[in-house]
């Protein structure tokens, strides 16, 4: 099977999987989802979703955001961990929202990155899910699977992105790389994995992979 074909039987086998695709991080606005995203940076969705309601009863907007204090955002975010730094992004940003923007959360890769705490994924989860904007954010999932199925060499994220997007329509980055992040935890996680179940893998993956997952189950 060439590239292309494995490509396509990647995009049909989603599709089938994924028909609707749910967005893991529970949010009402592109405010509320920035803050979800700079929360899940080194921590589960799950987490962030427990966490988030308790954060955005006292402040789902920049402007009573910047009401509270750092160490008051601080203890409420402190189970997703890297709370020191998270709480001055989201407190820093806020107000960067109200003066510059007029609390609007900005519609460019640009601007978000130009935010405290705000890298390229989580202005391309934005960029996607807040605006539509096709963006091929590449979370550990997806570095993961790009991989195992010989799309990408596994070296970095930022090559990962480069070869999905060269690889995939434009038109499907924005389902495609919440389809694939839903695989990954349901078909083809990190630890247990089990290549049975993984049918993707299984047709498409890299054959040195394979064998090696092979020659572990049988020792």
């Amino acid at each position: 099977m060439n590239k292309e074909a494995r490509v396509q039987f990647v995009i049909n086998t989603l599709k089938e999987l994924y028909p609707t695709i749910p967005v893991p991080l529970d949010h009402k606005d592109p405010y509320t989802l920035l803050i979800a995203v700079l929360l899940s940076a080194q921590c589960t969705d799950v987490r962030v979703n427990q966490i988030t309601p308790l954060l955005f009863a006292k402040a789902d907007n920049p402007y009573d955001m910047v009401k509270m204090t750092v160490d008051e955002i601080k203890e409420i975010i402190r189970p997703c961990g890297l709370s020191p730094m998270k709480s001055k992004g989201i407190y820093g940003l806020s107000e960067i929202l109200i003066e510059k923007y007029n609390g609007e959360v900005p519609q460019s890769f640009e601007a978000l990155e130009a935010l405290p705490a705000v890298g390229h994924k989580t202005a391309s989860v934005v960029m996607s899910q807040a605006f539509g904007v096709p963006a091929f954010p590449v979370d550990t999932h997806i570095h993961r699977l790009m991989y195992r199925w010989n799309l990408s060499n596994g070296k970095n994220v930022a090559q990962t992105e480069k070869d999905a997007k060269r690889l995939f329509p434009r038109e499907l980055w924005n389902d495609l790389h919440l389809q694939i992040i839903w695989y990954g935890r349901e078909y083809s996680p990190a630890r247990g994995w089990n290549l049975e179940k993984d049918i993707i893998t299984k047709t498409v993956g890299k054959k040195s992979l394979i064998a090696e997952l092979d020659k572990t189950l049988k020792k």
